[in-house]
């Protein structure tokens, strides 16, 4: 008897040591990437220092793979801005639940004084098959439909002009196998014709996406999440280059 319960304790630790470095792997804990090359310094010249920038996005914005400080902590530490950031895992630009992008935009404090809006290609509207749509001949939001990637984010464009009239950035994931997403990174270069937005487009930059094995393991959790190290020296100066352009 005393045997058999030990053999099911012996079980159970078991399943709770793989389950925890599963959780633990997955939210990057174990990663070389969050601990090595990590070290940051403030650069108070930046041209960056002292703007305001709202960030809009799911768990790449969030810093899912990174211990939950992503691109947009970075920008505080190195350049002094002041990240207002709005990121939640699992989340859709399309307006399909109460935590997607549309919804969470409205929440934003409308009296900031925002240099500029950064907002998320979401990987995850290519995971759940969300429908593309279409680019509609209309700048009156009532007419987007934001059930749709498009459609949310044409609403967003157009509720970021009226609300904090500054910039509009949108920014891509780095290259992955997901011919949905590829997809949704042309209709996001179709959408800048109408509405002459930014766009950080980490998809197509041949730097960002040569990137050796060994360098891919430091940097990356998955095939999606960077690491601290993957957005401090993979991703980080694409975004500070960009927005000193565009501020």
């Amino acid at each position: 008897m005393k045997k058999s319960i030990k053999i099911i304790l012996s079980v159970f630790l078991l399943i709770i040591l793989i389950t925890g470095g599963f959780v633990g792997n997955m939210f990057g804990v174990f990663s070389a990437g969050n601990y090595k090359n990590c070290e940051t310094s403030l650069q108070e010249n930046s041209p960056l220092f002292g703007k305001t920038v709202i960030f809009l996005g799911s768990s790449v914005t969030y810093g899912y793979g990174s211990l939950g400080k992503s691109f947009a902590d970075l920008l505080e530490e190195t350049d002094g801005i002041t990240a207002i950031k709005e990121a939640v895992s699992g989340t859709t630009l399309a307006d399909n639940k109460e935590s997607s992008y549309v919804s969470r935009l409205k929440t934003i404090d409308k009296n900031i004084k925002a240099d500029a809006f950064v907002c998320q290609l979401s990987t995850n509207d290519a995971t759940k098959n969300i429908p593309l749509g279409c680019v509609t001949g209309s700048k009156n939001q009532e007419s987007f439909d934001t059930k749709t990637v498009a459609g949310a984010i044409e609403y967003i464009i157009s509720y970021v002009n009226d609300t904090w009239k500054c910039p509009v950035v949108f920014y891509t994931q780095a290259k992955y196998d997901s011919e949905s997403y590829e997809k949704m990174v042309s209709l996001l270069w179709e959408i800048r014709k109408k509405w002459d937005i930014e766009i950080i487009d980490l998809w197509n930059k041949e730097n960002i996406n040569s990137i050796t094995e060994e360098q891919r393991k430091l940097y990356l959790v998955d095939n999606i999440h960077p690491t601290r190290a993957g957005y401090l020296e993979w991703w980080l100066p694409e975004f500070q280059a960009r927005l000193k352009e565009i501020l």
